[in-house]
């Protein structure tokens, strides 16, 4: 779960890519980067920490240009911070390459050895987004006749990205001198988003991880790319696109309509916020059959994912919806912290109770789900801290039971409350007087009813079906050591950011 931009402008992109980052920064507390492109030169600075911390006057003053990309890091499979992984990446030849990525590619290891024996390409990191970079690249000169390019070799390009990748990604790329290159796996997983400014000075574009970004900065949605789609505007502002996939499926992770998007985003023609509004539905019905004597006084929320699901289901129930908790802004998403202490710790920080709401009350908390579990717990001995007699616990979302290996960061069962406890387990686990759980099925349904065209959904970090196929046990295991590894080995202290100017092309 990252946020990725890409804009072709009129004017210098440098401020847009960075309001763009800003306002992307909920997929992404880890590093940020920006790269544009003039005359000939990439330029690029990226660095550790949040957008407002990584960019300073004299960087924005340094990446000119009227086209670029740009990267908020979210760090995925557990690793442990590196500095050299923070994004864009760069490559040299056979083009001048700068490619941003969402996702996770879950055949890279396989990749990076053909990289290595056949392709003679040397990957120097372990982020799975230089190995993608490098496919691209490869497929580039492959496809290219005498260095030459037309959107017939790009899209052709693209097409054996799209044989050779396994997993999910979302990608937006710079080709010096020819122009902004984004494309979406044929399942369409993370989310892409195109919009259009019409200009005196001609048609300026962007595309986006979250349709929040073409809101913010003045554009007008044109479509979300489709699954397999590449989408190529030059540097002259001609847009051009091509369903480069054999075969595509739309099917888009469903937690991105639970917790990780904005809710005034709109991913494939669905509102997260309405989607979060009948999760709130579905879930006041399931309440209402199986638990129709519970005692509540008042509904609350924990901010924020959770607020439409939290009043629709208080409004279903004919009960009073409070807020009891007040949120610190300055504290990261919880969910996204590398190190379950830190997010423990964090818990606190971040959230702080309204001693009234909870005293001599039952209180019926709602989360949008409950993943690790540390948050849930130490949010139930907070409202009993704060003096409430019963304190039940709903999740919008099911139990989350397996990994998820598409770019969020859940990678072990182990580390999962709900992989191996039932419901009454998770209960006690938490310290809740009762637990209720969103059913799969009417998930499902709350998203699909928004548009109906969309049948399947990338669900496995509740059921275990991996929708790409190539997902194997051995794959999971070893995913599940490289995060052990990582964790023994600590936190990278190369910390540094930066700078690069990159003479490419004209």
């Amino acid at each position: 779960m990252c946020g990725i931009l890409g804009v072709v402008a009129t004017t210098s992109v440098n401020q847009l890519l960075y309001d763009g980052l800003q306002v992307l920064q909920h997929r992404g507390q880890d590093a940020a980067g920006i790269a544009t492109a003039e005359a000939g030169v990439f330029h690029m600075h990226k660095g550790p920490g949040l957008v407002r911390d990584v960019f300073r006057t004299r960087n924005m003053r340094y990446l000119q240009g009227n086209w670029g990309i740009a990267h908020c890091r979210y760090p995925t499979a557990g690793s442990a911070f590196n500095s050299a992984e923070s994004q864009p990446f760069y490559v040299n030849s056979p083009f001048g390459l700068m490619l941003a990525h969402n996702g996770n590619l879950t055949n890279a290891e396989e990749l990076k050895r053909e990289m290595f024996l056949q392709d003679l390409r040397h990957i120097n990191t372990n982020s799975d987004s230089e190995v993608l970079l490098n496919v691209l690249a490869h497929e580039l000169q492959a496809a290219a006749t005498k260095y030459q390019l037309d959107p017939e070799t790009i899209f052709k390009a693209v097409a054996g990205v799209h044989r050779r990748c396994r997993g999910a990604y979302a990608v937006v790329a710079m080709i010096a001198g020819y122009g902004l290159l984004a494309f979406r796996d044929p399942y369409g997983i993370r989310p892409l988003i195109v919009g259009r400014n019409m200009t005196a000075e001609g048609d300026e574009y962007l595309v986006a991880s979250e349709s929040v970004a073409l809101d913010t900065l003045g554009f007008q949605i044109l479509r979300d790319v489709a699954p397999g789609e590449a989408v190529l505007i030059d540097t002259a502002g001609h847009f051009h696109s091509r369903q480069c996939a054999e075969r595509t499926l739309r099917a888009p992770c469903i937690f991105e309509f639970v917790y990780l998007a904005r809710p005034d985003s709109l991913i494939d023609g669905i509102s997260v916020y309405e989607s979060r509004v009948k999760m709130g539905e579905h879930l006041a019905e399931k309440i209402r059959h199986t638990l129709p004597h519970i005692d509540i006084d008042s509904v609350i929320p924990i901010p924020d994912s959770s607020r439409p699901s939290a009043m629709e289901l208080a409004t279903r129930l004919n009960l009073p919806y409070r807020e009891g908790f007040v949120k610190n802004r300055y504290i990261g998403r919880t969910f996204i912290m590398p190190g379950q202490a830190q997010r423990r710790k964090s818990v606190r920080q971040k959230l702080n109770t309204i001693a009234q709401e909870f005293r001599g009350k039952s209180v019926l908390l709602v989360d949008d789900s409950i993943v690790r579990g540390t948050t849930s717990k130490e949010i139930v001995q907070m409202a009993r801290d704060a003096g409430a007699r019963k304190v039940y616990f709903a999740s919008a979302a099911p139990p989350v039971r397996f990994a998820n290996v598409y770019g969020i960061d859940m990678p072990t069962r182990r580390e999962l409350i709900a992989s191996n406890r039932s419901d009454e387990e998770i209960r006690s686990e938490i310290g809740a007087d009762g637990l209720i759980y969103q059913d799969l099925d009417a998930l499902k349904a709350a998203v699909h009813a928004l548009n109906p065209s969309i049948t399947v959904f990338e669900t496995s970090c509740f059921d275990g079906c991996y929708v790409t196929g190539d997902v194997s046990a051995e794959y999971l295991s070893s995913v599940e050591n490289q995060r052990n590894d990582s964790k023994l080995a600590g936190e990278d202290p190369d910390a540094a950011q930066l700078d690069l100017n990159l003479v490419v092309a004209d």
